[in-house]
């Protein structure tokens, strides 16, 4: 009994030290920088808050689809990240505090967290993610404009 409890014991301690230490290397990075990723989740906007907001012009879209998807279509009145992450405080309303909303090609797409960690880096403060994308846009019956 007692080796069983003794090799129990010591299979959590191997673990616990393996699991701390792939905390600390994931990726490269250390396991400060992967806590605040996890910590800083962006709250997500509806479509119909969204609509509204487009309507009412009270937002800044960041489609962070890359050049070549965005010329083919994108939420009305959106930025082209990835043409525009070299000078996007230009391209951004001088209010820190203002709605800025990435959105990507849909809920499994992640390519909106490059977008809205330039956005944060910027200092802006109501950064929100559209989880429905380009996919979820269109889903809901909107349409999309193009160059």
């Amino acid at each position: 009994m007692k080796t069983v409890l003794s090799g129990i014991m010591a299979l959590a301690f191997v673990l616990s030290a393996v699991s701390a230490y792939a905390q600390a290397v994931v990726v490269g990075k250390e396991a400060a920088e992967v806590k605040a990723e996890v910590l800083t989740a962006v709250p997500d906007v509806t479509v119909a808050d969204l609509k509204k907001a487009i309507a009412d012009k009270a937002v800044v879209l960041i489609d962070c689809n890359g050049s070549e998807s965005f010329a083919k279509g994108r939420l009305p009145g959106a930025i082209d990240f990835e043409a525009a992450k070299a000078d996007l405080a230009k391209v951004l309303p001088a209010d820190k505090a203002a709605l800025i909303v990435a959105y990507c090609g849909g809920p499994k797409c992640l390519a909106y967290k490059a977008g809205v960690k330039a956005l944060e880096k910027l200092g802006y403060t109501n950064v929100k993610h559209f989880s429905g994308g380009l996919a979820g846009w269109k889903e809901a019956g909107e349409a999309l404009e193009a160059k």
